[in-house]
């Protein structure tokens, strides 16, 4: 037998998802929550008055955890039919309850609603983790909020705003993704009770035609899953556009964590901002001195992958014939665990980052000075006009001084001397106090520290506050 180092592994179950997510989606708890499924239906037909005893559900309840996996594969080997395997498998642990066992049910009874059940719980794990993040990035805007920095549009130099109205950006879309999440978990619907081609025909049957009893029998087992409602309507399967709207949500983290990374590997880049780095921690194996931005590269990479794992939800939402076809089934195995520990681990990452970026003002601010006079060039054609020159004019020269304050850094000055220029041009000459008070951008960052305030005031705190068991996690970071 070959041992597990001699064969594949999937990385997201080996280095970089939660011990927490995996255990979500594991072979063992798949099989615990089919085991309770055959449990809430077999109680809930017994409470409408199907014949079955209290010593058969005492027995079921008695090995809900007792599973051998090992048999259950050998089982699966001979039967070809996971839900087959594992119902034998039960029954042979629950010899009274076996007659009973799977009553009215079809395997989508079993397979989708636990990878419902399952999907609500990843989607809590999604939300706790973003919940954190956005502690972590609101506490580095609030601290950076008046922080002077150089903006950037096209990756030119552009106005200047703050490094903590920079992080809220971020930040916001970490909260658009958490309302979504939310949304998706607060709505997210069980399958229920259906029967084989969803017309609950074989419960209807067991109940001698009581529509009534059929319809409680469907809401008893989703209250006892932890879901106020199911589906109204389904086939063999419950609709897979609720995977694919449940991936939309999930797939959105990874939008914004790369949107974060690809920022944080820039600026890194710049030596403004930088992410964490271990004291024994070797960035190239040639180059002894590089800080390579690892973490941040590592989150955009997982961030790609999860990002086309939720595309498949959609064509097989897209491609199901009629009631149910099973090419649904190899698909959802792979995609859906796959795009939950995949975003788990993106989280990890972030809320790492989050809590760890090291911030370098001295040389934001050196950055932010060498283009400061070319920024300052709008503010100073207002007030030359505002003095009564010419637009046109005042325009020309502004563009013959700054092309040549821009060639002489081209060439290797070591500071920006547009302001000095200026100075000494006689239609400059009312202005000189303007052009001698440069100071250090705050006065060119607009409302940007307000924005932060206002923000985190208006939005973030309070959503924390009502969110304020969820915090306090530990990232376990992605090696």
């Amino acid at each position: 037998m070959a041992h597990a180092d001699e064969t594949y592994q999937s990385p997201l179950e080996g280095r970089y998802a939660s011990r927490a997510m995996k255990a979500v989606w594991s072979d063992l708890r798949k099989a615990r929550l089919w085991r309770r499924l055959w449990l809430w239906l077999a109680e809930s037909e017994g409470e409408l008055g199907l014949a079955i005893r209290e010593e058969q559900l005492a027995e079921m309840r008695a090995h809900l955890d007792d599973v051998d996996l090992a048999d259950v594969r050998r089982r699966e080997g001979e039967l070809r039919h996971d839900v087959m395997a594992h119902l034998h498998a039960f029954g042979a642990l629950c010899p009274e309850a076996k007659p009973i066992l799977h009553l009215g049910a079809t395997s989508a009874y079993v397979q989708d609603n636990a990878d419902l059940l399952c999907t609500k719980e990843a989607l809590q794990l999604v939300r706790r983790g973003l919940v954190n993040v956005v502690d972590a990035l609101a506490a580095f805007a609030r601290r950076h909020k008046d922080l002077p920095t150089l903006g950037f549009t096209h990756f030119q130099p552009a106005q200047p705003t703050t490094v903590g109205k920079r992080a809220a950006l971020w930040l916001q879309d970490f909260l658009l993704d958490l309302h979504e999440v939310e949304r998706v978990l607060e709505t997210l619907p069980f399958r229920g009770a259906k029967g084989t081609t969803g017309t609950q025909a074989s419960f209807l049957t067991l109940f001698a035609g009581d529509h009534e009893k059929v319809r409680r029998l469907d809401a008893r087992v989703a209250q006892k899953a932890g879901f106020p409602r199911s589906i109204p309507l389904s086939g063999q399967t419950i609709t897979r556009k609720v995977d694919a709207r449940v991936a939309a949500a999930v797939a959105g983290v990874a939008h914004s964590a790369h949107k974060l990374g690809n920022d944080l590997r820039l600026l890194q880049h710049l030596g403004e901002v930088e992410e964490p780095f271990g004291a024994s921690q070797i960035g190239s194996s040639a180059m002894a001195y590089k800080r390579n931005p690892m973490r941040a590269e590592r989150m955009c990479s997982l961030a790609r992958f999860a990002m086309t794992c939720a595309e498949n939800p959609g064509y097989t939402a897209a491609t199901q014939w009629f009631e149910r076809t099973l090419d649904d089934s190899a698909n959802r195995r792979l995609s859906i665990p796959e795009l939950f520990l995949c975003v788990d681990a993106v989280l990890q990452l972030a809320l790492d980052l989050g809590r760890g970026l090291v911030v370098h003002p001295p040389v934001i601010a050196r950055n932010l000075r060498r283009e400061l006079p070319f920024l300052m060039t709008e503010t100073i054609l207002m007030e030359a006009v505002k003095g009564g020159g010419d637009r046109q004019e005042v325009h020309e020269r502004l563009r013959v001084h700054s092309r040549s304050a821009a060639d002489r850094l081209k060439e290797g000055a070591a500071d920006n001397d547009l302001l000095a220029r200026l100075a000494k041009d006689p239609a400059f000459r009312a202005l000189r106090p303007l052009l001698e008070a440069s100071g250090d951008g705050r006065g060119y960052v607009g409302r940007a520290p307000e924005q932060v305030e206002e923000f985190l005031r208006e939005e973030v705190e309070p959503l924390l506050a009502a969110r304020r068991t969820l915090l306090g996690a530990t990232p376990e970071v992605p090696v």
